[in-house]
């Protein structure tokens, strides 16, 4: 007998295939792996409809050979009707939301992309384990810079709709905001419960941030761009450029406007 064989091995594992890693936080996992999961990966069984939605929303299982994760599907054809967003586009403009989000380099809103579904093309965005909880409302001092980030992005983005319970915070202690499908119009439409700052000076690293991404949205042929030109309309980033121009010229926070400045309902 050759010394050198190997023992036989009753261990079955080596042939079995690796289970997929489930990702519990966005720290687990490089973003484009993450982006390439959702891009990619297999949808599974829906795991139930999110009912205080007011679109058709859905928890779900994506999943790969390496990853799984549970992400939140928006189909188009789930979108309620308004009268003043045009029809079928929400779900584009979740992710033109993160676009932005990842330009400013503030990482506010999860990994999130567009693709055909079990209920046709919709968004699909990486689900934050969070303590259902904590909201807008119990968030102490100490969250005050991730919530000025939160309050400049809502502007620039022209959010509709930043409820207390779209302010997700994961256990390391960041805050990631959700529901970005009433951004983006042509006329001002700002309404929010984080007005905590209104007038006060924005910290400059905050009008750094906001002056270079409108330099990176100067330049047409730019990667941004032609990513934000194919969701949204070039009216919509025209005014895009329009508020950047206004709030890094001002130095401040916005200000509560003339129409209504608070979602309904606030949480």
């Amino acid at each position: 007998m050759n010394d050198n064989t190997p023992p036989h091995s009753n261990d079955e594992s080596a042939s079995q295939p690796q289970k997929p890693v489930t990702i519990t936080s966005p720290d687990d996992t490089p973003l484009p792996r993450i982006l390439k999961l959702l891009e990619t990966g297999s949808i599974g069984d829906e795991r139930g409809r999110l009912r205080w939605s007011s679109n058709y929303t859905f928890l779900v299982s994506v999943c790969d050979d390496e990853y799984k994760t549970l992400a939140i599907y928006k189909p188009q054809r789930g979108e309620r009707p308004l009268w003043d967003f045009p029809d079928g586009t929400l779900c584009y403009r979740e992710q033109a939301a993160f676009e932005v989000s990842e330009t400013l380099g503030w990482c506010i809103v999860p990994a999130t992309i567009l693709r055909e579904g079990p209920r046709g093309l919709g968004s699909i965005q990486l689900y934050i384990q969070h303590n259902p909880d904590v909201t807008y409302f119990n968030l102490g001092d100490s969250f005050i810079p991730q919530l000025q980030r939160i309050a400049a992005f809502d502007y620039v983005t022209n959010n509709a709709d930043r409820k207390g319970g779209h302010c997700l915070l994961e256990k390391s202690g960041k805050l990631w905001g959700i529901d970005h499908g009433l951004c983006f119009h042509i006329a001002p439409k700002l309404r929010t419960v984080i007005w905590d700052f209104a007038g006060k000076p924005l910290p400059e690293s905050i009008r750094l941030d906001v002056e270079r991404l409108g330099q990176i949205l100067d330049e047409d042929s730019s990667e941004f761009c032609l990513k934000l030109s194919q969701l949204i309309s070039q009216r919509e980033i025209d005014a895009v450029r329009k508020r950047i121009t206004r709030l890094v010229g001002s130095g401040t926070f916005p200000d509560p406007g003339h129409g209504p400045s608070y979602p309904w309902p606030p949480v």
